[in-house]
Formats: C-alpha cells, structure tokens, sequence
C-alpha cells in the first residue's frame, strides 16, 4: 500500500489560481501559461505530477520534463520583469533537479528511502553480509590490476571483473526494485535493508569507475 494518498503526487495546489484549470505540475499551469509559486515545498514527483512509486516509465518522464521546461523556461519570460524571470530560473533549477533524481534508478530509491523515513547512508553504513566476502575478492583484483602492467594478465583481468560488477549491480538494483513495488509502509524495518543494499550499488560505482580509470590511463 502506497504510504500517501494519490493526490499527494501533484502536491497542492491541484487548480490554477489564475483559471481553475486542473494542474499537471504545480509550477505552472498549461492551459493559461501561469506560472505558480507553490506554497508547500515540492518533491520531485510532485514536480513531474506523477505519484509516489519507484517504478516509473522513462518515456513518460521525458515527455512531461519537455512538457513542463516549455512553461518556464526564463527565455519566454524575459520581459515580464526581473521577479518572474528569476522565478521561471528557480523553477528551471527544480525541474532539472527533478528530473536527474527520477531518471536515475539509485537515486530514486535513495530518495524514497529517505523520504519514507528509512536512514540515510550517513546513518547506516553496512552491506548485506553476503555481499561483503565478494567486495574483499573483487578489492583484490582491483588492486593487483591497479599495480601490473597495462599488458600483463592482471590487468587484462580486469575486463572480466568490470563484466562481473555490471551484471551484479543490475541484479543488485532488481532486488532493491523488487523491495520497493509496492512502497513500504513509512518507517518500515525494511527500509534499512534497502538502504544496505543501496550502500552495495555505491561501492559498485565507486568500483566501475575505478575501472573506467584505469581502461584509460588516468589516476584511480
């Protein structure tokens, strides 16, 4: 069960103060063209007029983030005067914001960990206990690639092991996916198991960058 209620994705307010009309963000209006200063700070997915829910469509999003950009961007407000103009950049900013947090699967669920009252990565810094004895082997060959020569073994190793991590985030994200439909219930004890697991795609990146690195010469 969904921890808010379906309106809460639009956030308020939910009509036009100008015309009445039904809002699909509450930046702007796009039947008049207003644009809106909400009154209540907004979540992404407000933004965006979607509901709470870590699954989303990526067509979607992009349709309603080109959509929404149309209404506020700064250049259509140019002459209105230096209050609207810095008003259309600020909702500009929050657009942009909102969406490099819903396009990104991680992200995402880092942001609805925290929003449903789970701990922040501050406050629980463990992985799964399973994943930890991979780490330690996949640290190994980190280093002992790091340190050999572009062209020896080791190194060359390391293609496999990028191979290896990139299959094990996906599987990784697909468990925290699976964790998340339907959202838990705000403060659920299992907010924290995804917040460990969230910690185990952190070190995957930290890991394949890393590498991306070292494929082309530059420090790690």
């Amino acid at each position: 069960m969904s921890p808010t209620n379906p309106g809460d994705g639009l956030a308020v307010p939910h009509a036009c103060t100008s015309c009445g009309a039904g809002l699909e963000t509450p930046l702007a209006c796009g039947d008049c063209g207003t644009m809106l200063t909400p009154t209540t700070e907004v979540s992404p997915f407000a933004v965006v007029g979607i509901e709470l829910a870590y699954t989303i469509d990526p067509k979607d999003l992009a349709q309603r983030v080109r959509k929404i950009a149309r209404l506020v961007h700064p250049d259509f407000f140019a002459s209105a005067g230096p209050t609207m103009k810095a008003l259309a950049e600020a909702h500009g900013a929050r657009l942009n914001e909102a969406h490099e947090i819903l396009k990104d699967d991680a992200r995402r669920a880092d942001w609805l960990v925290r929003t449903l009252g789970g701990p922040s990565e501050e406050q629980e810094r463990q992985m799964p206990p399973a994943f930890l004895l991979e780490v330690l082997e996949w640290n190994e060959a980190l280093e002992e690639g790091a340190s050999a020569p572009p062209d020896s073994p080791a190194r060359a190793a390391l293609t496999e092991l990028e191979k290896e991590l990139l299959d094990q985030r996906a599987r990784t994200l697909a468990s925290v996916a699976a964790a998340l439909t339907p959202l838990p219930a705000r403060g659920a004890a299992s907010l924290t198991e995804v917040r460990r697991t969230l910690n185990a795609i952190r070190y995957l990146d930290r890991a394949l960058r890393r590498l991306r690195d070292l494929r082309v010469g530059q420090p790690s």
